[in-house]
């Protein structure tokens, strides 16, 4: 199983001034016994209450021994991801794009200015995932920033996403 962990320092803004959170994101992603396995492109995201993307947290796609950038191709995979966010961009979420990763723990340190000036309020933490000749899945957690006190909200994937946790803590 592949476990994502998240954490990082980052600054909410709130009616008294700026405040500290702390933000951990684990994403568990099954190891799939296939016959040609492919390492799964993911997307993790912010929206509003409108749908609109607000952040990109990671986007991990197919970089490396591709001929003429094919692997950014196949982002629009990440169908929910490319509507709101993707296909608007010139290059996949500059600051927070990486390779796919293999199976194992893996870490991602959010930088506290990529949520620099986040207006509190009500957003939706998503974590689309899709891999070539598999399936793909989305998963939204609700979640209010800043935080007024530590929570843990968890949900269950099915097939491309197990698990998926975030705790935050102000």
């Amino acid at each position: 199983m592949l476990k994502t962990t998240l954490a990082c320092a980052l600054a909410g803004i709130s009616g008294a001034g700026a405040q500290a959170a702390e933000m951990t994101i684990q994403v568990t992603i099954p190891r799939i016994d296939a016959t040609e396995y492919h390492r799964p492109y993911l997307a993790v995201w912010l929206e509003s209450a409108d749908k609109k993307t607000v952040r990109d947290i990671a986007v991990w796609y197919e970089q490396k021994n591709t001929k003429n950038e094919e692997g950014k191709k196949y982002l629009k995979d990440l169908r929910q991801w490319w509507r709101v966010s993707g296909r608007s961009q010139g290059a996949p979420a500059d600051g927070v794009s990486g390779a796919t990763r293999a199976a194992g723990v893996q870490t991602i340190r959010v930088d506290s200015k990529q949520l620099a000036g986040l207006p509190a309020g009500n957003y939706e933490l998503s974590i689309e995932a899709a891999r070539e000749k598999g399936g793909r899945e989305l998963l939204r957690l609700p979640l209010a920033w800043p935080p007024a006190k530590a929570d843990t909200q968890t949900v269950q994937g099915q097939h491309e996403l197990g698990a998926v946790e975030i705790k935050v803590a102000p």
